[in-house]
């Protein structure tokens, strides 16, 4: 093994990754980030498939934390102005997301719009002060770890703090409304089951949850989160931003993070597959790359997914029975596939995000299909446009087929986005010029998503706070020493915030 003088190792060069790894490369540390493919970014990069066809590949929206981008000195993409998010309608009655909108469906609905969002923006920001901070190791209760330490538990307390500083009515609300289903939450604020259903088609989208699902009260404040529904500390608020997009897509951010780490001193090598972590005694000392290269180091980092991490790249062998079997329970059911268009143009669908989400019935259904192992005939979508090109979000395309292979659905997936799609504007199939499909199998083998999940790990109320990934680990240690975790699957993960990647580096204070 050679002796790469180095203080970390970072596995994956995600958004996360790079995140870490500048931090730690802005300290004076010397790191190296190996990256599989031959570009950085992960699931968030930009892309192109050929002349005039590049699109934002896997995730197409996200921003990093302000704190991120202040510490690390990040020139992003500029944000364009108001998007609209608009929700389709058989009727051509298509409803954007807003006051105005949404008072042509229900003037009571429209009234309660602002104490709607007041809420939410406040169960995001208690949301994101959970995020910011590492969660304890927490033991069998009442016990703690023996190495528990005050320190440590201060994540906790200042969460009990903000919950405690947004007023009893707020916290009871918010605490209330994670194991709520989406569904049960909206009805208590709106009558129209049109405005209900585009909204709880963000609490669904990239989870393999309907709306009617215990929990999704959790992934809707999520979502809302990761969509710039932070008032404090985003800007601008949900309510003026659902929809917004970035010059030069949500690549230019993992782009302006690989160019940070290096500006600080880090090292970026692509076409680099690490294959196995080396351990010795319970210790991991460096790791081995596809071209049976060695790299020995102080430190591993990997933000990979934590089941590739331990079962593939470390092996059950050198990790505790007990915690083997927690690590393979981790629920993963990735059920998001991709279908890009290059057009000429003339497609018809207006700018912004559009989604097909009539109904929280429709969703349900759409869900229901996924259950059994089988695409939705009738799927939530949600469309985004850039120029001439167009990428569809399609829920729900199970990892799992109950029938067939994703090489022989790959052309199914894609006719159904694009009929579905043309039922609403008619134009749309005479004005492809290209297309190109990203299947929940290619989001595992070029991606290295595991079973196609977007969030290294479904967001369900037994994989988040101090249970993510798995309950006594979510301080991102594992059962290795020098061995750390920093992928969308630990706490903070799951979107494109850059939580998961900036807290790792606190562990090492």
């Amino acid at each position: 093994m050679s002796r790469y003088d180095c203080y970390a190792i970072i596995i994956g060069a995600g958004h996360n990754g790079l995140v870490a790894a500048a931090y730690l490369a802005k300290q004076g540390k010397k790191v190296l980030v190996l990256e599989r493919r031959a570009v950085v970014g992960g699931s968030a990069v930009t892309e192109s498939f050929g002349d005039g066809f590049t699109v934002d590949s896997v995730q197409t929206g996200g921003t990093l934390r302000p704190d991120i981008i202040k510490d690390l000195q990040l020139a992003l993409p500029t944000v364009k102005g108001k998007s609209a998010f608009i929700s389709l309608q058989p009727d051509g009655n298509h409803l954007t997301l807003d006051a105005e909108s949404i008072k042509r469906f229900s003037e009571k609905d429209a009234a309660r719009w602002p104490d709607f969002v007041r809420f939410m923006d406040k169960a995001a920001y208690i949301l994101d002060v959970a995020y910011s901070a590492i969660m304890p190791r927490l033991g069998t209760l009442p016990r703690l770890p023996k190495n528990f330490s005050l320190q440590e538990g201060f994540g906790l307390f200042e969460l009990g703090l903000e919950l405690r500083l947004a007023g009893r009515k707020d916290m009871l609300h918010f605490i209330r409304a994670l194991p709520m289903t989406a569904q049960e939450l909206l009805e208590e604020y709106f009558e129209s089951e049109v405005v209900k259903a585009a909204i709880a088609a963000v609490a669904i989208h990239g989870h393999t949850l309907g709306p009617m699902e215990a929990g999704t009260g959790y992934t809707l404040i999520h979502n809302w989160m990761n969509r710039g529904g932070l008032t404090p500390l985003r800007l601008p608020p949900f309510s003026e931003k659902m929809g917004g997009e970035k010059e030069g897509g949500v690549g230019g951010i993992t782009s302006a993070l690989a160019n940070a780490v290096k500006v600080f001193g880090g090292e970026i090598r692509t076409e680099a597959e690490v294959t196995s972590i080396k351990v010795e005694r319970q210790v991991a000392k460096g790791v081995v790359l596809a071209n049976g290269e060695e790299i020995e180091a102080n430190t591993i980092i990997s933000a990979a997914d934590p089941k590739h991490t331990l079962l593939k790249l470390v092996g059950a062998r050198e990790l505790p029975p007990e915690f083997v079997w927690k690590v393979q329970s981790i629920k993963m059911r990735g059920s998001v596939a991709k279908v890009h268009l290059k057009t000429n143009g003339e497609h018809g669908i207006s700018e912004g995000t559009v989604i097909l989400a009539p109904s929280i019935k429709y969703l349900e259904k759409a869900y229901d299909a996924a259950k059994y192992g089988e695409i939705s005939e009738k799927p939530y979508l949600e469309v985004t446009i850039s120029g001439n090109t167009m990428s569809i979000h399609f829920q729900f395309a199970p990892y799992a087929l109950k029938n067939g292979n994703w090489n022989s659905h790959r052309a199914k997936l894609e006719d159904l986005a694009i009929n579905t799609l043309a039922e609403y504007f008619p134009n749309l199939k005479s004005s492809i010029l290209n297309r190109k499909s990203i299947t929940p199998l290619d989001l595992e083998q070029t991606y290295g998503l595991t079973e196609g999940d977007l969030n290294h790990g479904q967001l369900l109320l037994d994989q988040f706070l101090f249970m993510r990934p798995i309950p006594g680990w979510s301080n991102h240690k594992t059962p290795i020493d020098n061995l750390y975790l920093c992928g969308s699957g630990v706490h903070g993960g799951g979107g494109v915030s850059g939580a998961a990647g900036r807290n790792v580096v606190k562990v090492f204070k």
